[in-house]
């Protein structure tokens, strides 16, 4: 079975109620929780504490679950240490509370000489990961800023505890960012890639990021082969679809794209996509 989330930076103008019932209407399975509204640590909002409960029974009804909370702590931040240790807690016990098994990190960006930058977060790592476990939950570090290379990610992995740390693979950053073969990222860190976010885009080097967003399937990273490599391998984690309308407001809208997402994950499951 293919699972499919998608992160609420894509609709960041979306109530929660909207988000629910678009989620359902649209055809996902579940939501991961990247800020509401104004507000990306969602554990501060009424719909995440004093009308928990209600939320909870909303996206139940709906058929609904939450796949992940994504949080903002970055591990190569020392500075912010007991920041991140309290936001992890949070989003710890709302994972708890919805059934929940991840919460996402960012390994972030640094300025100093790599190895301790390794050191570090593989430290903090560990230390927001034994606040994670006794409510069930695994952090899972993203293919992202300094880490998006497989060679560097691996150097973290080897140091953590595996039944408490993950890897959320971002399919499109190694890919576009440093010209990763898919099949590399997977004999290096497939046994630690738990949960997938998927965007697709095209080289545009005129602009400042050097490519453009595009709808999934209309660019050219290789969603296909990426798929047929992991459910080859016994992946049954969701494919959160990460459309980041939040940062990029001039990208297409959610109502236009999260249906076209869904249709798209359809056919490539029943290899309708050629």
């Amino acid at each position: 079975m293919m699972k499919l989330s998608f992160t609420t930076l894509g609709c960041p103008k979306w109530t929660i109620d909207e988000i629910i019932e678009r989620a359902a209407q649209y055809g996902f399975d579940a939501i991961d929780f990247r800020g509401l509204g104004d507000e990306l640590d969602v554990f501060k909002l009424p719909e995440f504490t004093t009308n928990l409960e209600q939320t909870k029974q909303k996206i139940s009804a709906a058929g609904l679950a939450v796949s992940c909370f994504s949080s903002s702590v970055q591990l190569v931040s020392e500075q912010n240490f007991d920041k991140n240790c309290k936001e992890v807690e949070e989003y710890a016990k709302l994972c708890e509370y919805f059934g929940a098994k991840y919460i996402r990190v960012f390994g972030g960006r640094f300025e100093m000489d790599r190895e301790q930058a390794v050191q570090i977060a593989v430290r903090q790592l560990q230390q927001m990961a034994d606040i994670a476990s006794p409510h069930g939950v695994k952090l899972l570090i993203e293919t992202h800023d300094a880490w998006i290379s497989c060679d560097e990610l691996v150097k973290i992995m080897e140091q953590v505890n595996p039944q408490q740390v993950g890897i959320l693979w971002d399919v499109h950053h190694p890919y576009r960012m440093v010209q990763e073969d898919p099949q590399r990222t997977w004999e290096v860190l497939g046994k630690w890639i738990e949960y997938a976010h998927v965007k697709d885009s095209l080289p545009a080097p005129d602009t400042t990021l050097g490519f453009r967003y595009c709808l999934t399937g209309e660019g050219d990273v290789p969603l296909e082969q990426i798929y047929r490599l992991l459910t080859q391998n016994g992946y049954d984690g969701y494919y959160a679809l990460e459309w980041e309308k939040k940062w990029l407001p001039d990208l297409a809208e959610p109502e236009i794209v999260f249906p076209q997402y869904v249709s798209f994950m359809r056919a490539l499951r029943s290899g309708q996509v050629v």
